[in-house]
């Protein structure tokens, strides 16, 4: 199949691809006799791999380390699952600052519930206020 149908394939673009074959997480396709890339099965399977490492969030020199292991069947697989477990804490760590960042974005906004004018807005004030705090401290 042509880069297009291999995009299309997995539902990204064809620069994503040949991205990834610049950085060596893809191999290279073999080309025709008019320069066209063409690829198989192994390359859709490939890349549908890299795309799932990705939207796992996964960097890509994690991902190539991961698929250097699975092409390697006699490597033991606990690199994959350190890897994942870095990922797994990482993502608990994100959950609590977004907790936080809920917390206080509800804390906030409740110091507006009867919107009025600008000069009033108990949003706008709080904010102001903690700007001001930041600034008498960097003075200090």
């Amino acid at each position: 199949m042509k880069i297009g149908d291999l995009a299309k394939a997995v539902g990204c673009q064809p620069v994503t691809i040949r991205f990834y074959e610049r950085k060596g997480l893809l191999g290279n396709a073999t080309r025709t006799e008019s320069n066209y890339r063409v690829y198989g099965l192994e390359a859709l399977e490939r890349l549908a791999f890299i795309r799932n490492c990705r939207a796992l969030g996964l960097t890509l020199q994690e991902i190539a380390r991961l698929i250097a292991i699975q092409d390697d069947a006699g490597t033991p697989c606990h690199e994959v699952n350190d890897c994942l477990d870095k990922h797994l804490a990482d993502a608990r760590l994100q959950m609590q600052k977004l907790k936080l960042l809920e917390k206080d974005l509800t804390w906030l906004r409740n110091r507006c519930l009867n919107p009025g004018m600008s000069a009033e807005c108990g949003v706008l004030s709080e904010l102001a206020a903690k700007s001001q705090m930041v600034a008498l401290r960097t003075r200090i």
